[in-house]
């Protein structure tokens, strides 16, 4: 069982001819990046290379192995990290990813030097940005015919960021009156609609906060905070620092204070 786990951890690892076994208590996604590996979970095993992923709940045993030279790119995902529906980690399952998310691994991978780990603040980043593409990637066959279609709902929120959310006018879109729709959405997401669009802006502003370009304000309004003070005072709240000092690299783990 690995180490306790706090905050999301990115990293390119290869694996070896041998086989191995592993089972900790985060969620990991691990994406292909160069030559492909097999990975078995509760005995469904699967081979994936630069169009596929695996996606694996915490407590999952998973068995892995590859031949030959390869590369994947792995999140580790505490529980609530990053804003991701409960629901997505319901199973063990390899998936297919398209080109958006393809790219977006590739990007990331050219950012490590070697074998060094990511700094924590480009891990919240790039895990809140691959997390994202997933959404938008995600095929809803997994779960759909029970509870929220919870791929479109979060699909949508991400889209209406900006905007005020009306939760009875988002019930009614799913087909629920107010009192059933809390309920589907806590089972689906872990928490409520309106817990989890604030991670859900926050995830947002870590991505846009590694452009230089707009300003904080702007960012607090495009993730739909009213002002820059309200978006600062819910940013240091979760992330221990301020906007400003989290984009000019003033972020740091416990063990580097």
């Amino acid at each position: 069982m690995s180490a306790p786990l706090h905050r999301p951890a990115v990293s390119l690892r290869r694996y070896e001819a041998a086989q191995a076994s592993d089972v900790h208590d985060f969620h990991q996604i691990v994406l292909g990046l160069d030559g492909s590996m097999e990975m078995a979970v509760d005995g469904n095993g699967a081979r994936i290379d630069c169009s596929g992923a695996w996606i694996i709940p915490a407590g999952a045993r998973h068995d892995y192995w590859a031949d030959g030279d390869n590369r994947q790119l792995v999140i580790d995902l505490p529980a609530t990290s990053v804003a991701v529906p409960e629901r997505y980690f319901e199973r063990a399952r390899a998936v297919a990813i398209d080109s958006r998310v393809t790219q977006a691994v590739a990007e990331v991978a050219r950012r490590a030097s070697g074998d060094t780990p990511f700094s924590d603040r480009f891990a919240w980043q790039a895990a809140a940005h691959l997390c994202g593409a997933l959404m938008h990637d995600t095929d809803d066959s997994i779960d759909m015919m029970r509870g929220l279609d919870f791929a479109r709902i979060d699909r949508w929120l991400r889209l209406h960021l900006s905007e005020p959310l009306r939760i009875a006018d988002l019930a009614v879109h799913c087909g629920f009156g107010m009192r059933r729709f809390h309920q589907l959405f806590n089972e689906a997401f872990g928490e409520t609609p309106h817990r989890y669009l604030h991670r859900l802006r926050l995830d947002t502003a870590l991505t846009l906060l590694a452009d230089p370009r707009p300003t904080l304000t702007d960012i607090a309004l495009d993730v739909g905070f009213a002002d820059q003070s309200a978006f600062t005072h819910a940013f240091s709240k979760r992330f221990g620092i301020s906007p400003g000092q989290w984009r000019n690299g003033g972020f740091k783990s416990p063990r580097d204070a």
